[in-house]
């Protein structure tokens, strides 16, 4: 039979990745390599998401000098404020980046099947399995990741309902013309209300935020302090000499032992941000700057093409291994492993430019390309696995694409619920992803199809497996309300949704990663026809 299996597997499909003889090849043995290509292009998002995050820090950090004159001396006061309001970079380019791989996968299959009357399953099934995703596990993960005891709770209430609301009705929105409008077909004018739907979301929270009369809930932000980010001092590890002023990774206490970007840092209005924050944008003005009294410096005094060169370097240089925490022959060896396994992809991000320039906008644009070049692989490596073992695509962008693209927004959910002093922007981040998935993801793939088809064939565009994609709404939201029952719980009786005693707090993992496996399971098996 395993004989009879692997012939049939070459005789269906004769696609191949790199090189034709991938055809001769054993099912078997054809099925772990791309898996493997699968696994190893989930290693790159999450080394170009970091890097995307340090642009995106960049952009958001920008602030803008505002001169107000004082009534009674007539005396000029320069102040100087952030460009971005905080809900709305939370919402857009924090929600859209961790995003991002998901958006560019479900775009690049809406692409490919131009000139096809039915829509292409791989980006609708990977966007409602990353929501999936995003609401058990990154919420399991998010309410263990605080010190025992510890409580984070949501500071303004009123923008997370605004959140929730949105990102609920999402879901009720694509049901609705999914099965009740025009059923199994989706029109241009419908994918059209969709993608602006995301703009309705981004002036109703950012009205919240501001109390805006009848637009907002009369809901008091309580506790929300200055700085979401306690400031931390940086340490100089080094004894040949002094720290680098361009270091693109935040060094975190020792005792921590993180190591990792702090993606959330444009929370904070201290001078103690990280010291990559230091290095002005182009302009003459000084309006880039975390420092409380910021000085005119001019881009030249810190050499860009330097940093750029030197960030070539850093990608094949190999972080020590010396630690008390990896005494361990074995951990150092895994560690240096790793670190080797990310050498190719560090090397290639290395041309990605340095965010120094243009306020980051410039990095954070090249950051995209490489996302979306990421995202093309996989939809090659998945559409060859499911060629070879006849997994049904629905299945495979449920399970492994939703919960591969969908790391970078649990590193970014992880790293605020340990460093933020709320719980905003972790819970933010999983709630406005989840509507960007829908507004973003799904509705401008669709709209490219149906405008596609509108303008050449004068047709609508067709879902293949409608009945499936409206079944896995169905459980997810079934589910979904057990999990905001949950944190609602939380909050009633410890006084919030993260944290807290640690027994409790892994209760709600379990719970939480139980209602995860139970949406992929039910899914799983109604795209497959076994119920």
């Amino acid at each position: 039979m395993p004989g009879n299996s692997s012939t049939m597997g070459q005789e269906n499909c004769e696609s191949y990745f790199i090189f034709q003889g991938e055809t001769g090849l054993g099912v078997g043995f054809r099925t772990f390599l791309y898996f493997l290509g699968l696994a190893y292009c989930f290693v790159g998002l999450s080394a170009i998401t970091a890097r995307f995050f340090q642009s995106m820090e960049s952009v958001v950090s920008h602030t803008r000098k505002v001169v107000d004159i004082n009534p009674y001396t007539g005396a000029e006061i320069i102040r100087y404020e952030k460009v971005w309001n905080f809900t709305i970079a939370d919402i857009s380019l924090l929600a859209f980046g961790t995003s991002f791989p998901q958006i560019s996968l479900a775009t690049i299959d809406a692409i490919r099947n131009l000139g096809n009357l039915y829509a292409g399953g791989l980006g609708p099934g990977t966007l409602v399995g990353s929501a999936a995703f995003d609401l058990f596990p990154i919420h399991a993960v998010c309410v263990v990741v605080p010190r025992a005891g510890e409580l984070k709770k949501i500071a303004d209430v009123g923008v997370w309902l605004v959140e929730l609301f949105w990102s609920f009705w999402a879901y009720i929105w694509l049901y609705i013309i999914l099965e009740v409008w025009t059923p199994n077909v989706i029109t241009i004018w419908e994918a059209l209300l969709t993608v602006l739907q995301y703009g309705l979301l981004l002036m109703h929270a950012y009205a919240q935020d501001k109390r805006w009369p009848y637009f907002s809930l009369p809901l008091p932000r309580s506790e929300r302090p200055e700085d979401w980010v306690p400031a931390e001092v940086v340490t100089c590890k080094s004894d040949s000499g002094p720290c680098n002023n361009y270091s693109e990774i935040l060094e975190v206490g020792e005792d921590e032992n993180r190591n990792i970007v702090d993606i959330f840092s444009f929370h904070s209005g201290s001078g103690l941000g990280p010291v990559y924050q230091n290095v002005p944008g182009t302009d003459e003005t000084p309006e880039y700057s975390n420092k409380d009294s910021p000085e005119k410096m001019s881009l030249e005094d810190y050499h860009v093409f330097a940093i750029w060169g030197q960030q070539f370097v850093d990608a094949v240089k190999l972080k020590s291994t010396e630690s008390r925490q990896l005494n361990n022959l074995y951990l150092r060896l895994a560690r240096i492993s790793w670190q080797l396994l990310l050498v190719p992809w560090r090397l290639l991000f290395a041309f990605v430019p340095p965010y120094h320039i243009a306020h980051g906008w410039i990095a954070f644009i090249c950051s995209l390309v490489f996302i979306s070049a990421i995202a093309y692989i996989v939809t090659q490596l998945t559409d060859l696995i499911s060629c070879v073992t006849g997994i049904n695509p629905y299945v495979i962008a449920f399970t492994a694409l939703a919960s591969g693209t969908s790391w970078p927004d649990l590193v970014a959910s992880k790293i605020a619920a340990e460093r933020q002093i709320t719980a905003d922007s972790a819970i933010a981040n999983i709630t406005c992803s989840n509507s960007v998935n829908i507004y973003v993801g799904i509705g401008v793939p669709w709209l490219i199809d149906t405008a596609y088809n509108f303008f050449v064939y004068k047709e609508p565009l067709r879902i293949e497996n409608a009945a499936g994609l409206s079944f896995s709404l169905l459980v997810f939201f079934s589910t979904s309300v057990g999990c905001i029952a949950v944190l609602v719980i939380r909050r009633r009786t410890l006084g919030a949704e993260l944290g807290g005693p640690r027994l409790w707090a892994w209760i709600t993992f379990v719970f939480f990663m139980l209602l995860w496996l139970i949406f992929v399971v039910l899914s799983s098996l109604k795209v497959s026809g076994i119920i």
